[in-house]
């Protein structure tokens, strides 16, 4: 079996967009920079993803010099947005944590109303050095985190997901594989691995960077989510359900936090420390 590598690095300019690949990341302490510093909120403040509106998987973000994004959709006008200037900021609700964020203007929010058909607002995250704590339970003093779910990082496996697809193929919604990795919206994938070795890992490298493997990332009805099209299917959580399953939770992936910062590349040796 070759040595494992980073086969695949992913950023997601704006939360629940599009991921876009890229050869190379810089580590920041709560995540890659330019990832999930952008996020949609409802009227009440509370976080919209994919959850709510699959839709948003045919929306893409690239980032822009100074961290704007640039907004585009098929069959529509593409808009710049630049990163707001100091200004009061709004307290948004992401899932079990309340955030300070900051809107990103009237051009942005109604660009995005308009492709989902409901009020939404764009908001940033200007300082996520301390603004968002890493879930206490997992994380340690100081620890932060982006807009994020719940951890800097997503890791995956590509010898995981084939295990997985074999399992989708024998079961009832065969059809609906095998899968694509970006169902998981992972920040990096990991080649050269057994199937599910990831699970026994506590702390890797990758390249010069050290990570901590926090917990087990538990899955959503995002990962049924074709990112493509925008349809939903009943795969990959029936299967995951059977075989993947702990307590409420249905497993796929490792949440990572940085003890370390500096650049990650396709490439990358991936050492298990411990």
């Amino acid at each position: 079996m070759p040595s494992p590598s980073l086969g695949a690095v992913y950023i997601h300019p704006v939360k629940s967009l599009a991921a876009r690949a890229s050869d190379e990341a810089v580590v920041e302490p709560w995540g890659l920079d330019g990832d999930r510093r952008w996020m949609l909120i409802d009227g009440d403040g509370k976080v919209v993803t994919q959850r709510q509106q699959p839709r948003l998987a045919q929306l893409s973000a690239r980032a822009l010099p100074g961290g704007g994004v640039a907004l585009s959709a098929p069959g529509s006008a593409p808009l710049d947005v630049e990163v707001p200037g100091a200004g009061p900021t709004v307290v948004a609700e992401l899932f079990r944590s309340k955030v300070e964020v900051v809107e990103g203007g009237a051009a942005a929010h109604d660009w995005f109303s308009a492709r989902l058909g409901t009020e939404v607002r764009l908001v940033h995250l200007d300082e996520p050095s301390y603004r968002r704590p890493v879930d206490p339970e997992f994380g340690r003093p100081g620890e932060t985190v982006s807009l994020a779910d719940g951890f800097p990082l997503l890791l995956t496996a590509r010898a995981s997901l084939d295990a997985l697809n074999t399992l989708i193929g024998q079961g009832d919604h065969a059809h609906e594989g095998p899968l694509p990795m970006n169902r998981f919206r992972p920040n990096v994938v990991v080649d050269g691995t057994g199937p599910w070795d990831e699970d026994g890992w506590r702390r890797i490298s990758v390249g010069e960077v050290v990570f901590r493997v926090a917990k087990p990332c538990g899955r959503c009805v995002v990962t049924t989510t074709d990112q493509g099209t925008a349809e939903r299917g009943k795969e990959p959580l029936r299967t995951l359900a059977r075989h993947r399953r702990s307590g409420k939770d249905l497993l796929f992936g490792q949440n990572l936090v940085p003890e370390g910062t500096g650049v990650i590349r396709v490439g990358d040796p991936v050492r298990v420390l411990g």
